[in-house]
């Protein structure tokens, strides 16, 4: 039955219409933003899953930062240990020297004087913002962040006892007499700066590979991100060109069914 008064062809057209035209809208905005899921009534489930994981991004940002704080500090006490252990190899040489009894002695002890000095100033340069790994009088540790529970996470660099392990200013001072005492020293004192070099070696590469492994997870945790809010754009591509052609045939269909009425006009001529 055809009704002057209601039109069910076009009512149809139309609602197809506004269908359509919601869509079209809704893929523009996925396309301009890029956001498949760019707030909370696109997708509840997914948006509150990726602005958790988001946050966990961020958070891994701040420990990466943490940790290149914490190698450039340890990079600086190792770089300070090695220059210790050249110092203290120097020093043995010295030493060996000043066992014989047909040297000077007293130029032998003034050479050591300036290489103990040498060594004080090292240790209480090798500092870092404050942090200063060979003085145990400045810190006695290094606690980093290496993830985002503090609990279990944080890695603690211990700190060189440098007061009583190198200790310069307690060395014997070099005479024919305790030459030998003096190389005992200096070789008790080389090898534990040899061990301190390593342990601080190893220090660095803990923090570094704990540093790469954060790195890592934060762009896995950007890519499943990516994944679940991110535009599929040659999928959003394909839609749009879809519903351009949907819209534009629902135009049409509205247009041929608000005729339709008009066609009455014959029934009465």
């Amino acid at each position: 039955m055809t009704s002057i008064l209601t039109n069910n062809g076009a009512m149809v057209a139309l609602q197809t219409l506004k269908s359509v035209n919601s869509n079209l809208e809704e893929t523009q905005n996925q396309i301009s933003t890029g956001k498949e899921v760019g707030s909370a009534k696109d997708n509840s489930a997914v948006w509150a899953i990726s602005k958790s994981m988001e946050s966990d991004i961020q958070a891994y940002v701040a420990v990466s930062d943490a940790l290149d704080f914490g190698e450039a500090t340890v990079a600086v006490a190792s770089s300070g240990m090695e220059q210790i252990v050249e110092t203290l190899k120097d020093m043995r040489e010295l030493a060996v020297a000043g066992v014989s009894q047909n040297v000077d002695h007293d130029k032998i002890e003034a050479d050591l004087a300036k290489k103990r000095e040498q060594i004080e100033s090292i240790i209480d340069s090798a500092s870092f913002n404050g942090a200063n790994l060979l003085d145990d009088n400045v810190t006695a540790q290094l606690d980093v962040l290496g993830g985002l529970d503090a609990a279990s996470d944080t890695i603690t660099i211990t700190g060189i006892d440098s007061a009583s392990s190198l200790n310069t200013a307690g060395m014997t001072s070099l005479t024919s007499a305790n030459a030998a005492t003096v190389l005992s020293e200096i070789e008790t004192m080389l090898s534990f700066a040899i061990d301190s070099a390593a342990q601080l070696g190893a220090d660095s590469n803990r923090l570094s590979d704990q540093n790469d492994f954060v790195s890592k997870l934060n762009d896995s945790l950007k890519s499943g991100v990516s994944t679940m809010a991110d535009t599929n754009m040659e999928e959003a591509s394909a839609r749009l060109k879809a519903l351009q052609t949907q819209q534009q045939l629902a135009v049409q269909s509205l247009s041929i069914a608000n005729q339709a009425p008009s066609t009455l006009q014959q029934l009465f001529r």
